[in-house]
């Protein structure tokens, strides 16, 4: 009898915590046991094949200096929605003389979870030079700039920019090599070959909000463009990024997906 009533007990705590938990983790996985996505995630090159691909997680130019976890393949992958939403935005764009350029798409959990850790080893500040000049690493949590969820994990949220046509050589980085201020202006930060957005990608900046008045005329007319652009095809920014979009009417607004950054992760 005492068994019974312990492992009914079990469950009632069980059935429970389920109900509280307000950000569930998807990992399904295949019958090999790797995590594999939904029906509804695509690769954007198999839809839009035009916007450039530059995924930052995948090599060491990035705020913690390092591959992420997670990031098997330099690839972009997206709900449907979100890649027929860009598809339309790179359709006008091209036609002003510009392409968009993606740096991260979908993160899997796993990534999310190796930033925590990161931010929580104070020592570890390799790349604050470029990333988080003005910013210390142990209010990283405090200011917003690191969090346990990230909407990336939904699945329809993409970090991207402009590039005119003919894109211009992209700088390559090398581990090792100096760091530049990533609020710099243009030609003294990172030679990144997008237009200038009045900070560099990934910036810990308050110069990086989007609205910022303190930015050149140009890099305001290039973040309204990219903003107006996507506003018009369903995706809103976070204005505290100008380089963070997510689509408004996201398929899975409340799901937070753990399977990795790879092409065979994808159904068909």
């Amino acid at each position: 009898m005492r068994f019974v009533f312990r492992r009914t007990l079990l469950a009632t705590l069980a059935a429970v915590t389920a109900l509280v938990t307000p950000t569930p983790v998807a990992n399904a996985a295949t019958s090999t046991g790797h995590p594999e996505a939904p029906q509804e995630f695509v690769a954007l090159r198999d839809v839009a094949p035009t916007i450039i691909e530059e995924i930052r997680y995948h090599g060491s130019h990035n705020f913690v200096g390092r591959p992420i976890t997670g990031y098997r393949e330099p690839l972009c992958i997206v709900t449907r929605p979100t890649a027929l939403a860009l598809r339309e935005a790179q359709r006008r764009l091209l036609a002003q003389g510009y392409t968009l350029k993606v740096y991260d798409c979908f993160r899997p959990q796993r990534a999310v979870d190796s930033f925590v850790r990161w931010a929580q080893r104070l020592d570890d500040d390799r790349m604050k030079n470029e990333f988080y000049p003005r910013v210390e690493k142990s209010s990283l949590f405090e200011d917003g700039y690191i969090a346990e969820h990230s909407g990336h994990s939904r699945g329809s949220t993409v970090d991207l920019t402009l590039v005119r046509i003919p894109p211009h050589p992209q700088e390559r980085y090398r581990p090792g090599d100096p760091l530049r201020p990533c609020f710099a202006p243009a030609g003294e930060r990172f030679g990144d070959n997008s237009v200038d957005m009045g900070t560099g990608f990934d910036c810990f900046d308050t110069l990086s909000h989007t609205d910022d008045p303190r930015i050149t005329d140009e890099a305001m007319r290039n973040r309204t463009l990219l903003k107006d652009t996507l506003a018009a095809v369903g995706m809103e920014n976070y204005p505290n990024e100008w380089w963070h979009y997510t689509l408004r009417d996201e398929p899975f607004p409340d799901t937070y997906f753990d399977f990795p950054v790879a092409r065979r992760s994808l159904n068909g």
